[in-house]
């Protein structure tokens, strides 16, 4: 595949990720909620992106190492990738080790029924997302550097 095909196609899919996350973070926060509203806002947001997200996470890996390899002979963009790469892994990580069980354990709760501790799960989720979604940001930055630096 072209260089550039494979520029334009990773600065538009981590921006799609990178996006996703930003949204979530700025206009979010479920601090301000009652438990019945974060159950429902939570579960809502769980169902519509729980696949999409982690895809949009794996294809952005996949394309940011290809596009480290095919520039391997700039070490500036090449180096400037991987620490991109890095981060998006960090920021897959997070979640799959840390949201995602969250999220598993929401999606069990009924509204009815809400334990006691939920502020625990939701702090603990948030606070996950925020570095999660901030080691995507930088990424995003990373590789948006990375492409419009001339060959």
């Amino acid at each position: 595949m072209n260089l550039k095909v494979i520029r334009v196609l990773n600065v538009f899919i981590a921006a799609l990720l990178a996006g996703s996350l930003f949204g979530s973070l700025t206009g979010y926060n479920p601090g301000s909620l009652s438990a019945v509203s974060y159950v429902e806002q939570q579960q809502n947001a769980i169902r519509s992106l729980n696949t999409l997200m982690p895809l949009l996470g794996l294809i952005t890996i996949i394309l940011t190492i290809i596009a480290a390899f095919y520039q391997r002979k700039n070490k500036k963009v090449f180096i400037t990738l991987l620490i991109a790469t890095v981060l998006l892994l960090i920021s897959a990580l997070i979640t799959k080790f840390g949201n995602q069980p969250i999220n598993a354990i929401v999606m069990t709760w009924n509204k009815a029924d809400i334990p006691v501790n939920w502020t625990d799960f939701r702090d603990r989720w948030w606070s996950l997302h925020v570095i999660r979604a901030i080691s995507a940001l930088i990424a995003l930055l990373l590789i948006t550097v990375a492409s419009i630096r001339k060959d």
